[in-house]
């Protein structure tokens, strides 16, 4: 299997290649073609297994074919900074040949730079749920057009507490769209977040 059988756009395989990818990994070709055939997706997955490349190449792919319009398609939420830092840096080398831009938003540092790339509507933001649920009761962020939600490393959110954010999130974001669910294990919590807010998701492990 090759990252050319995926379906993934050219700018994109142009980007992985110079990033030094030669073979998807497991979680990674069989996550890839339901995503860009648009299904919901819970994705069973340990950390260092190339779960961020799963979710987010084909969304790439997606947003590459897509029409280019303002405010934010994607919104990436995890629970900690140096999972926001980590998404944000392969995010920002699988992006590089495509004209799309990329905002983190996470505690412990300064809300101004945040704040003014969630006014400019950003095309992908990547975030922790406490700092984005603060700048959202501020009335920053539009998501009205977002097509593409990501729970990435659900599992630890739920034990971090994160749920009734997460909802919160969530219920100001668009029904109509697709939501892919990252966790470690499938617990009963997770398959009841994925009834909640998920349609028909497949799954992969």
């Amino acid at each position: 299997m090759s990252f050319q059988a995926l379906g993934l756009d050219a700018h994109i395989l142009k980007a992985i290649q110079e990033y030094g990818y030669t073979e998807p990994t497991p979680i990674q070709a069989a996550a890839i073609p339901p995503i860009i055939a648009g299904h919901d997706l819970i994705g069973i997955a340990q950390t260092g297994t190339g779960k961020t490349a799963a979710f987010t190449l084909p969304i790439l792919t997606r947003l590459a074919a897509g029409p280019k319009t303002p405010g934010t398609k994607v919104l990436i939420l995890a629970p900690t900074r140096e999972l926001v830092v980590q998404i944000e840096e392969n995010v920002l080398a699988y992006a590089k040949h495509l004209p799309l831009s990329i905002a983190k938003v996470f505690g412990g540092v300064g809300e101004r730079p945040q704040i003014e790339a969630l006014r400019r509507g950003c095309d992908i933001v990547i975030a922790t749920p406490g700092r984005l649920i603060d700048l959202m009761d501020q009335r920053y962020g539009n998501f009205s057009g977002l097509q593409h939600l990501v729970l990435d490393e659900a599992d630890r959110m739920l034990d971090m507490g994160f749920l009734p954010g997460i909802k919160r999130i969530i219920k100001a974001l668009p029904r109509k769209r697709q939501t892919l669910m990252f966790s470690a294990t499938l617990s009963k919590e997770i398959e009841a977040l994925t009834h909640e807010f998920q349609h028909h998701p497949k799954t992969v492990q």
